[in-house]
């Protein structure tokens, strides 16, 4: 059976690859995962493909025991690999708590590591990984300090992992967006001590056009899809200016 398999599906970015998947890439089947069990049913109840709803949170080992048991009983084929869970929180070093910072890195680096390698044995030549980064991983980031730091990781690995299954012909994409309107990631982050580290978020985008170019650019086996704007001239000035320049007009832009 060809599946997909999509994480952070629940809401936001996770949840548009879900429709758009069913529509432009038509596997057998998708298995969804998020913490949110009703959220999961919604969309099963939603989908015209059959839909396996697995309701784990991958900060908790037992997550990945249960998801190796079953890909071990079902031995799918696995197409498509989504890893879309993350978490951000906004705010200086005294305003993110220790347990905020050590979810982030949890989420963001540990679970996407372990779910690409735990589904990694079921994916064959021409099966996509699209690991979900942010822009904010071409450059460090105050009042983003971990979140771009977690981001960070996950382009070096994803670029790397690139190469390493070049022989198996399975692709590895990174996108990296800007920040996108119409998710729960904003509000998330600014529930913290200081909800006004970051004011405004001109020129946002919205999750449909982040998830279709996403999936045309892992076709294309691009490396690393920059999916707006912003995010492309992100890519593009960190080349070329100074970080330290960079940071200092991030500290301007953020206080407007």
């Amino acid at each position: 059976m060809r599946i997909a398999i999509v994480t952070g599906a629940s809401s936001g970015l996770g949840r548009e690859f879900i429709r758009q998947i069913w529509e432009r890439e038509k596997p057998d089947g998708i298995w969804i995962i998020a913490r949110r069990e009703n959220r999961l049913q919604e969309i099963a109840e939603e989908s015209p493909l059959p839909v396996r709803s697995l309701p784990l949170d991958l900060t908790k080992g037992s997550a990945f025991d249960r998801l190796k048991a079953l890909l071990k009983e079902e031995r799918p084929d696995v197409r498509l690999l989504v890893n879309a869970a993350g978490f951000a929180k906004m705010g200086n070093y005294t305003e993110v708590s220790v347990q905020d910072s050590n979810n982030m890195l949890d989420l963001n680096c540990r679970a996407l590591m372990n779910m690409t390698l735990t589904v990694l044995p079921y994916m064959q030549k021409g099966a996509r990984i699209l690991e979900i980064c942010s822009s904010s991983c071409f450059q460090p980031l105050p009042a983003l300090n971990v979140y771009s730091a977690t981001k960070a990781f996950v382009l070096s690995y994803s670029r790397a992992l690139r190469w390493e299954l070049f022989g198996r012909g399975i692709h590895v994409t990174a996108v990296c967006p800007y920040w996108i309107r119409d998710t729960e990631l904003i509000d998330i982050a600014k529930d913290s001590r200081n909800s006004q580290a970051i004011r405004h978020f001109p020129l946002a985008s919205h999750a449909a056009r982040i998830a279709r170019i996403a999936l045309r650019d892992s076709k294309w086996n691009l490396p690393v899809s920059t999916p707006d704007i912003v995010s492309f001239l992100q890519r593009l000035l960190s080349k070329f200016i100074p970080r330290e320049l960079i940071i200092a007009c991030w500290e301007g832009l953020r206080r407007i």
